[in-house]
């Protein structure tokens, strides 16, 4: 079977061609549960046999709402997909009202869930959701019909011709899944993606990272209900890779001892603290240990691949890897091959001394839009450049528009989004997808970005200020967790701080002062203010003085998803941010 056109395609890839015996894997419990490729395809098939009994039809919606990824949600995404209906994946952790809104607009039949938390949260709202006719867990719960209860239905193959018949009439430009996306401003927009979006995505994107097919295991945390994760679950599957299922981003450093991950993929924010515990460990070490520690360190900040810095620089490097970058390796479980990265612009010096330290960081770029990958880098053949996304992937096409913004045309790009004729219109006019990101091609064919375009802004004397360039910038101090650049239409560019509440605790107890105990009392301390001052007038130094940050002021709140600073994949949500913050604005621009 070499030829893969639906997604219900990559398992039965899999089975022909590795044949798995730990294709998912889930821990319940204490103990990994494997399941195999002929597994996985058994039950992927005796639900999609249930959902046939329950009267499922084509083009009917189910959506799946899950804490953490795990083996069942593969199970149910392969057993609905190949019913012809669509798999409508729902961010958790986002709030009831929009639990609601997205389960009315995709108009979703059935729902699956994980746990009781979710169960809570939709139970609350179901009444307001007319078409949703039932819930089923993955998780027992008291009240709640078990997901069991469709393998059970389907558990009797006599209807299997009708999946069969069901199967083989999807075709490659069919609806395979509607994707919410958090969006920083207003409702959720559902993103279209056809099975030939994601496939060709997958199929691009596989020539691109080098994984070795076979005996190979991936850890997956982030999201799967976002396309990044979901779209890498199935390039695991297409190259015969093990995939694990981590716990939670709490329990992630265990897993890695546990599994001892081959690949993974990364969000920045995770790479940066990452960064900062081990920081934080060779700051506290003595003597020697502590020099040799920053030596090693100071030398990846200067880290240029193939061998770029002459061959003093790579003698130093293998002695830094043999006595401390081994370290790094040994807590992310000893056998990282490598680490995608998405979803934000990663600070290029996490991207240069993790590739020091062996531990290669390939970032990529693309948007749910775009199933998502549109560009990625890729360490052989010359094809890794630090500071940029990597060249664009064979089979799409990249252009610059005269103001900067990315455009992008490719069998990737989606259909529309779901009853919004406006906005499709908007964001695929003239035959190119608009990304909304500001960005540049270098005489390499390496893809560069720049800004949001929607962010940018200008201040009153006309000067254009990037403030994600700022952001990144100044989120390299280990005082400031979070920043937001504000100043649209102000005299000067200026910035609400959240700073590092742990880290200071830390740096207080070092220097033997008290700051205060409440997060209150530390953002008023004087000392606090004056140390952060410090911090913001030496990374200023790196840019223009129109660019500087004039002035700012901290925040007692940490940050948060749930806090509502932040979207789903971390992004700041910057209208919401600036109105919480209103007094602290005035108190700015007086």
């Amino acid at each position: 079977m070499n030829n893969i056109t639906r997604l219900f395609d990559f398992p039965y890839y899999q089975l022909e061609k590795y044949d798995l015996s730990d294709s998912l894997v889930t821990k319940y419990g204490n103990d990994w549960i494997k399941t195999s490729t002929k597994e996985y395809l058994d039950k992927a098939n005796a639900i999609s046999r249930g959902l046939l009994n329950l009267g499922v039809n084509k083009n009917d919606k189910i959506a799946i709402i899950s804490s953490n990824n795990r083996t069942e949600w593969n199970i149910c995404d392969i057993g609905i997909l190949q019913t012809g209906a669509q798999n409508v994946p729902i961010y958790p952790t986002i709030s009831s009202e929009d639990y609601e809104y997205i389960l009315n607009h995709s108009e979703s039949s059935y729902c699956f869930i994980s746990d009781i938390e979710v169960y809570n949260k939709i139970s609350a709202i179901k009444a307001n959701v007319p078409t949703l006719k039932e819930i089923y867990s993955f998780d027992d719960i008291n009240g709640c019909k078990s997901w069991k209860e469709i393998l059970e239905l389907g558990k009797d193959n006599t209807n299997q011709n009708k999946v069969e018949e069901r199967k083989n009439n999807v075709l490659e430009t069919d609806l395979a899944t509607i994707i919410y996306t958090s969006g920083t401003t207003g409702r959720p927009k559902g993103v279209m993606l056809t099975h030939q979006n994601i496939v060709s995505d997958v199929l691009m994107s596989a020539k691109r990272v080098p994984l070795r097919a076979g005996d190979t295991r991936a850890l997956s945390f982030l999201p799967i209900c976002h396309i990044f994760e979901r779209m890498l679950l199935y390039l695991y599957q297409y190259y015969g890779i093990s995939i694990y299922f981590a716990e939670s981003i709490e329990k992630i450093s265990d897993n890695l001892k546990e599994v001892h991950p081959h690949v993974m993929s990364v969000v920045p924010r995770l790479l940066e603290k990452v960064y900062d515990k081990i920081y934080a460990k060779g700051a506290d070490l003595t003597g020697i240990k502590k020099r040799l520690f920053f030596w090693a360190l100071d030398l990846g900040m200067d880290y240029k691949p193939y061998g770029e810095n002459g061959a003093w620089y790579e003698f130093k490097l293998k002695i830094a890897r043999k006595i401390i970058f081994s370290k790094w390796q040994e807590g992310l479980g000893g056998e990282l091959e490598l680490l995608v990265c998405g979803s934000a612009a990663l600070q290029t010096r996490l991207s240069k001394v993790f590739c020091a330290a062996n531990i290669p960081v390939m970032e990529g770029y693309g948007l749910t839009e775009t199933s998502p990958v549109i560009s990625v880098n890729d360490m052989r053949n010359g094809g890794f450049r630090v500071g940029t996304v990597g060249r664009v992937i064979d089979g799409v096409e990249v252009k610059i528009a005269e103001d900067g913004e990315i455009l992008c045309k490719g069998p990737n790009v989606m259909i529309g989004y779901y009853k919004d004729e406006e906005k499709t219109n908007e964001v695929l006019a003239n035959g190119y997808f608009h990304t909304g990101d500001i960005g540049e091609i270098d005489s390499d064919g390496f893809l560069k970005i720049t800004d949001r375009k929607k962010e940018m802004f200008k201040t009153s004397g006309g000067k254009y200020i990037a403030p994600q360039v700022l952001e990144n910038t100044f989120k390299q101090s280990r005082f400031i967790e979070q920043i937001m650049v504000i100043g649209d239409g102000e005299k000067m560019p200026a910035a609400f701080i959240q700073p590092s509440f742990e880290f200071l605790n830390d740096w207080a107890s070092r220097k033997k002062i008290s700051i205060g105990t409440t997060n209150q009392e530390i953002i008023a301390n004087k000392e606090v203010i004056d140390r952060i001052q410090e911090e913001v007038n030496e990374l200023n130094e790196k840019f223009g003085n129109w660019e500087k940050i004039k002035r700012f002021e901290l925040t007692p709140e940490v940050w948060s998803i749930d806090g509502g600073h932040l979207t789903p994949t971390m992004k700041l949500k910057r209208k919401i941010i600036k109105e919480m913050y209103t007094d602290l604005y005035n108190k700015i621009y007086n």
